[in-house]
């Protein structure tokens, strides 16, 4: 049976790309900087280094280079964008948002561009909407990015917290497919009952 032209579509992953910043920070720095340890580091969270952003380089600077080489994967040109869904919680500025930032430095003129404010599960939910985007015939081209700039409002007097934090990107093209292939389900899920665990106080309306 032929589909409908109105009929839902499937959204695949045809390019990816990443880019992390030249620094190292790795857990013999921070033992350096801290109270902590390599083996202790390791043997709660596995993570060995974290990259750090240079001085000159902000979140848009980040996510605009993993989404050149996601494109670069693709075969696909910057102006063939229609949307760019872009995660984080350390943008450039609150306003305007990373996502415009980073659609001026790639050329995506004729992309919509709009950020996601998720944290840890950014990325997941942005690959979410990105895939209904291209479900409902919203979009063709959907650039997804994960980006975050996290050395900037890090504490490094803190064990608990700066041995987890670091600076990188990564994105992903998405384009339509058959149904039924390409990313299948996207599950999303929130508890606001704990949000006062982990909080960045400044930057809202509150303070």
């Amino acid at each position: 049976m032929t589909p409908q032209p109105d009929a839902i579509r499937g959204a695949t992953i045809v390019g990816t790309g990443m880019y992390v910043p030249e620094r190292v920070l790795d857990n013999a720095d921070l033992e350096r900087m801290v109270d902590t340890s390599d083996a202790w580091i390791r043997e709660r969270t596995g993570i060995v280094e974290r990259r750090i952003a240079a001085p000159d380089q902000a979140s848009s600077d980040l996510a605009a280079e993993a989404a050149r080489r996601a494109l670069a994967m693709a075969g696909i040109a910057a102006d063939e964008v229609d949307q760019i869904v872009l995660a984080t919680t350390s943008p450039d500025t609150y306003l305007p948002s990373c996502a415009c930032v980073v659609q001026q430095k790639i050329g995506a003129t004729r992309a919509a561009a709009f950020d996601v404010f998720a944290a840890c599960t950014g990325f997941i939910y942005g690959l979410g909407v990105g895939r209904s985007l291209i479900a409902s015939r919203f979009a063709d081209t959907v650039l997804v990015i994960g980006v975050e700039c996290l050395s900037r409002i890090t504490d490094y007097t803190d064990r608990n917290t700066c041995v987890l934090f670091g600076d990188a990107a990564g994105a992903a093209v998405l384009r339509p497919c058959e149904p039924g292939t390409g990313v299948l389900s996207v599950s999303m899920h929130s508890d606001g009952t704990l949000g006062d665990v982990l909080v960045i106080p400044a930057g809202g309306s509150r303070h």
